[in-house]
Order: structure tokens, then sequence, then C-alpha cells
């Protein structure tokens, strides 16, 4: 499975960026799906995720952008989504996505993408 993020870039205080993560393979089956970043000097946080389960999808934000963004999937296209708005300086960080799915003997295995940069400016 490879992940493919996509969506960063430079954008003003304020604006909004959509990033998208697409996952390409054969058979799979996603537990779940998640969006981290990293800024210079800080560890790398949760941002989003997105958790299959049984009654319907479950959802967590991190502290940081709650309330800002919101994630989202696409199981046709097997893509998540990561709606960005009123977006900080403060924000600017590598993006990166992360897919959890399900292996053959019935455990799971995390996928990373590559990251995507975001830089708001002030």
């Amino acid at each position: 499975v490879q992940l493919q993020a996509s969506g960063g870039g430079l954008v003003q205080a304020g604006g909004s960026l959509r990033l998208s993560c697409a996952a390409s393979g054969n058979n799979f089956l996603f537990n779940s799906m998640a969006w981290y970043r990293h800024a210079p000097g800080e560890q790398r946080e949760l941002v989003a995720s997105i958790l299959r389960t049984a009654s319907g999808d479950r959802i967590t934000y991190g502290s940081s952008m709650k309330g800002r963004i919101t994630i989202s999937r696409d199981s046709a296209k097997n893509t998540a989504y990561l709606q960005m708005n009123s977006l900080k300086p403060e924000d600017t960080a590598i993006y990166t996505c992360k897919a959890n799915i399900y292996t053959p003997t019935g455990g799971s295995q995390d996928y990373w993408g590559q990251g995507t940069q975001v830089t708001v400016s002030s």
C-alpha cells in the first residue's frame, strides 16, 4: 500500500487548505486514517483521525486545530481529506498522513505518506 499526500502550500493567515491522502495498492481494507503534523523544534502531533467502527466512523481531533478542521474520507476513492480553515502561522508544519490497514493474518499495519508542507504567512 502506498499513500500519496497532496494539497499543501503557502496560504495567508485566515485562509484555507484541503489536504488529500490517497491510498493505492491491491485488496486492502482500512482500519483508520490519520493526519499528523511536525513543526520545526516541535514534537509530531496528531491533527485528526478517522476510525472505522461497526457503528460508523469515529473521529478524533487534536487540540491544536480543533474547531478549524474537518477530516473525512471517500471509501470509493480510498482517500482521506483534511479541510483546514482559519489557518494561523503556528499551523506551519509538514503534514503527514498515516493509514492503518488490516493484514491477511488478522492484524493491522501502519503505512505513512511522504508529507506535504503547509506554510501560513502572517
